[in-house]
């Protein structure tokens, strides 16, 4: 049986619970010594010796999002509500791992839903794209993934995401261009009209401070 450890920590009243299990800590800090070795470094030296055992634990945390529904998330926020004007929420933290390479992405996104009977809990929002981009991703996918999940779940008239990322595989290795942003958009329904896209579009882009 699996078993799990608990690190908690208070961040501005939100408790904060990382979960993990010891059996695949155990199997894939065993991997990273022998990754240590093969890079040429001695596993046993101070700086090293709990290595194995950290990056276990962080990419159990990078990639929980396997473990949780994100369309039971919105489900347990969902409200019958008669507005139906468009809903949006803009820059959203985003931090992913590439599955090419298990280097990080990460940037913003931008969502934005048209209500059709039912509103979420705005929260929820950037949780669903949490849920996903805590697995080893493409951008691409992960755009339609959090496009789809919130489509479906809620009914709405239409969704829109926007998504802007910089790639540390091509940013840290292959072509190094630091400074290069990858963008890439999802609609549906009503944002497929020229009309309401170019609507969302200037609100994710306008200063309204």
């Amino acid at each position: 049986m699996s078993q799990h450890s608990f690190d908690n920590e208070e961040l501005d009243g939100y408790i904060k619970i990382d979960k993990y299990n010891t059996e695949k800590v155990d199997r894939i800090a065993a991997h990273y010594t022998d990754i240590l070795e093969c890079l040429g470094e001695d596993p046993k030296r101070e700086g090293l010796v709990k290595t194995p055992e950290r990056v276990a634990k962080a990419l159990q945390f990078l990639t929980h999002g396997y473990d949780i529904d994100a369309a039971e998330v919105l489900r347990g926020a969902m409200f019958e509500e008669e507005y139906s004007q468009m809903v949006v929420v803009k820059d959203i933290e985003v931090y992913s791992l590439c599955e090419h390479h298990m280097l990080p992405f990460f940037g913003k996104a931008h969502i934005a839903y048209i209500p059709n009977g039912h509103i979420v809990g705005l929260s929820k929002i950037p949780r669903v794209v949490d849920i996903f981009a805590r697995r080893l991703q493409v951008q691409e996918r992960l755009t339609n993934e959090i496009r789809d999940c919130i489509q479906e779940t809620l009914g709405a008239r239409g969704v829109a995401v926007v998504m802007e990322c910089k790639h540390m595989c091509m940013a840290m290795r292959g072509v190094q261009k630091q400074n290069s942003v990858t963008t890439t958009s999802a609609f549906t329904g009503a944002f497929q009209n020229d009309v309401t896209r170019s609507e969302f579009l200037r609100l994710i882009t306008a200063d309204l401070a």
